[in-house]
């Protein structure tokens, strides 16, 4: 029993340092702008779209650590220039809501 009792306190130690630093991810990339940049037509429509992936790696190239996964687009891929809502999930009880600006790459 006491050996029950010290792994689920390591586990819960554990699981709240996860958390905390969930939190502290979400506290930086709250309310932040990532511009990605993406060939598009006349009409603003993309070639191709923006993904989880390139919003996550523009995510990563300002400085905060995130994963596709972490990316949440209920509407599936953005394929039109514009400024979209985002969702990062960095822990079930750490979601971060972030703006992407999608942006018509220079020719």
């Amino acid at each position: 029993m006491k050996e029950f009792e010290a792994r689920r306190a390591e586990l819960e130690a554990k699981q709240a340092e996860i958390l905390a630093d969930a939190r502290a991810r979400q506290e930086k990339l709250d309310g932040q702008t990532v511009t990605v940049a993406q060939k598009a037509g006349v009409d603003g429509r993309l070639f191709g779209s923006v993904t989880n992936a390139d919003i996550a790696a523009a995510i990563v190239a300002a400085g905060i650590e995130a994963v596709k996964a972490n990316v949440r687009l209920p509407n599936g891929p953005l394929k039109a220039v514009g400024e979209y809502e985002v969702e990062v999930a960095l822990h079930t009880d750490a979601v971060a809501k972030i703006t992407v600006a999608v942006i018509a790459a220079a020719e």
